[in-house]
């Protein structure tokens, strides 16, 4: 474990998780960079944040730049199905971000990866999981130590959970699969980030749970 000052860069920075690990760094004094594409960095929200990195990601060189200083990148961007419409796939926003900010971080000296995953890649079934499990491959395969965040299903903000699957996951056998808030989410990555550490590991069922705990969420 490494306990020296930690400075993250947090992509995905404006989606629902990426909001609340913004939040809570700020909120504890953690050093982090909020990523943002040139046409979020106008919004609200971002306007309160200190410390803000606006690039595209396909623009490898000031991508590699807004890097350097950075101890730990967390890949928190994803896409659904329903934004398939604007654009978005699994390939561009799952797999080509990872790929463009593996190779950044390779370039600029970043000693930890965290990605934020799903449950199931590990037996990956269907284009979402399938995806999935190629974004854990490339930042596997990238030389830099690494940690795989697999959450089960998210509660908070606009994700809801159905009463079926709250009353399975109460369940002794299914309890390790119980949703997951958001704000519990976000104090496991910050966690992991800070503490850089566990390295090399995939974090899901007990073992997410644990970390939760740990985290005091």
């Amino acid at each position: 474990m490494n306990m020296s000052p930690r400075h993250l860069f947090v992509a995905g920075a404006t989606g629902a998780t990426g909001r609340n690990v913004i939040r809570q760094a700020i909120a504890r004094g953690v050093p982090a960079t909020a990523h943002l594409r040139p046409k979020s960095a106008g919004s609200e929200l971002a306007r309160t944040w200190p410390h803000k990195a606006v690039v595209e990601l396909s623009d490898t060189e000031a991508l590699v730049e807004q890097l350097r200083g950075a101890t730990t990148v967390l890949q928190l961007i994803g896409t659904m199905r329903k934004r398939f419409a604007t654009g978005d796939t699994y390939e561009t926003s799952d797999i080509g971000t990872t790929r463009q900010l593996v190779e950044a971080a390779k370039r600029a000296g970043v000693d930890h990866l965290v990605l934020l995953s799903s449950v199931g890649a590990g037996r990956p079934v269907g284009a979402y999981l399938k995806a999935k499990a190629e974004a854990e491959r490339l930042v596997r395969d990238s030389g830099i130590p690494w940690t795989i965040v697999r959450p089960p299903a998210f509660e908070g903000e606009y994700h809801h959970v159905s009463p079926v699957l709250r009353a399975l996951t109460r369940l002794p056998p299914l309890r390790s699969m119980r949703p997951i808030h958001l704000d519990q989410l976000a104090a496991v990555l910050l966690r992991v980030s800070e503490r850089r550490a566990p390295l090399n590991q995939v974090l899901e069922g007990d073992s997410l749970w644990a970390e939760v705990a740990a985290a005091g969420a």
